[in-house]
């Protein structure tokens, strides 16, 4: 864009608001220099050019106020009305640019292709896995550190005991104090790998969850769904071992439940179909898998019928 000194732009944003303002037409030609003056403007300005163009616009409308006590005629009245608001507007506009991208505007860092590491203010580290955003308001860091994450990423948060460190992620968010954890999202499915310190994970309709390291927070694709599972080296083959430590679930569906139970205990579970629907809302804490087949039934009002690894439910 070709470059215009100052009061040649000043007389043309007044000409034009004037004729805006008044509902006479604006040529296609005038609009097209609107918009690239208008994209160039916000790049082309710092805090000194700024602070300058205030100055030069604010004495440039003491022309067009009457300094002479004479009256002024009602159509030259509304003239420059018209051109006192273009100018207070231009200034609200240059200046909004600034103190929106200066003091509000948050950061947002993107992961497009490979990981990319960012280093907060607070003196966390956070990880971007390939296609993750994070959101950090400019705000940050305040009382409490609250960032936004959509996809995948790694959290080395720096320690404090009275600034609480909170990730919100989608549907759930995870809050500490200082540790190292790591967030998955992939679509439905949501997660939390704690490999230092504690974490605490809530979600809408779930109880919140403390973690531990090497334990991990699932939903495992169910909506109102949460568990924690735990980790550690099997002592015989020396490979990492799961174990389940608590599993609830608030107003799922049965068929979605019994999903989940027969993906976690490897087993097989038959019910009456009319009841798949059927909404339950139950906690399942340290028992194994008869114990909580067992703990549905009761709450469907059905008995339980073992064969090997398999348990069906029927009415009684």
């Amino acid at each position: 864009m070709k470059k215009i000194n100052y009061k040649n732009i000043e007389v043309f944003v007044f000409k034009l608001w004037e004729r805006e303002v008044s509902e006479e037409k604006v040529s296609e030609k005038e609009t097209e220099l609107l918009r690239q003056w208008n994209n160039n403007a916000e790049k082309d300005l710092n805090a000194v050019h700024m602070q300058e163009s205030k100055v030069r616009v604010l004495s440039g409308l003491e022309s067009y106020f009457n300094s002479t006590g004479r009256s002024i005629p009602v159509r030259s009245y509304k003239k420059y009305v018209y051109q006192v608001a273009a100018a207070v507007v231009l200034l609200l506009s240059l200046g909004g640019f600034l103190i929106y991208n200066t003091f509000i505007k948050p950061d947002i860092y993107i992961a497009e292709s490979g990981e990319k590491i960012i280093h907060l203010e607070d003196g966390s580290v956070v990880t971007l896995l390939p296609g993750a955003e994070l959101t950090v308001a400019k705000s940050f860091p305040a009382s409490t550190r609250v960032v936004d994450l959509k996809g995948d990423a790694v959290f080395s948060v720096a320690k404090s005991k009275i600034h609480p460190f909170i990730v919100n992620a989608d549907g759930f968010s995870t809050k500490v104090l200082g540790t190292v954890f790591k967030i998955s999202q992939s679509g439905k499915s949501k997660a939390v790998d704690l490999y230092e310190g504690k974490v605490a994970v809530s979600s809408v309709g779930t109880p919140v969850s403390f973690l531990k390291p090497n334990q991990k927070w699932t939903n495992f694709g169910v909506a109102h769904t949460t568990a924690v599972i735990s980790f550690a080296p099997d002592k015989t083959s020396g490979k990492s071992r799961s174990e389940l430590l608590s599993l609830s679930f608030n107003d799922v569906p049965l068929n979605e439940v019994i999903a989940v139970l027969e993906s976690n205990y490897n087993t097989k579970i038959y019910y009456p179909k009319e009841t798949e629907n059927k909404r339950i809302t139950a906690d399942f804490t340290g028992g194994t898998v008869a114990e909580n087949v067992e703990s549905l039934a009761f709450i469907l009002g059905f008995e339980v019928e073992k064969k090997d690894n398999t348990y069906i439910l029927k009415n009684k």
